[in-house]
């Protein structure tokens, strides 16, 4: 029993490890990443409030914290999907094909005629 030999010119196969997430999944994650930022956001503003007589500078630590985690949760929330997507390949774009060209022949349209009893 002899086997073919290996080709070495034959493209290989795609990995698994390199295929991204689903759509789904990366979805999920993205607004997981977005609600602890907005809970993180939320102590700050508490603890903005509570320290704000007591301790003032930890409570303006808190005010930048609930002013910056905002930006930070936004562009972390949008840069999932496109990192993981690697090159694309191009797209190939057939040919336009003409449509087939009709010929209209003109039409006479004629009236009715009606039996008339005179």
């Amino acid at each position: 029993m002899n086997r073919p030999p290996l080709r070495r010119d034959a493209r290989r196969a795609e990995s698994i490890t390199r295929a991204r997430t689903g759509l789904t999944q990366d979805l999920r994650g993205r607004q997981r990443r977005y609600i602890t930022a907005m809970l993180i956001r939320t102590a700050c503003v508490v603890v903005m409030a509570l320290t704000w007589s007591r301790w003032p500078v930890v409570a303006v630590l808190a005010l930048a914290g609930g002013v910056l985690i905002p930006y930070v949760a936004v562009v972390a929330a949008q840069a999932g999907w496109r990192q993981q997507r690697g090159t694309r390949a191009q797209l190939v774009t057939p040919a336009p094909v003409p449509a087939p060209r009709v010929v209209l022949e003109p039409t006479l349209i004629l009236p009715p005629e009606h039996d008339r009893a005179a």
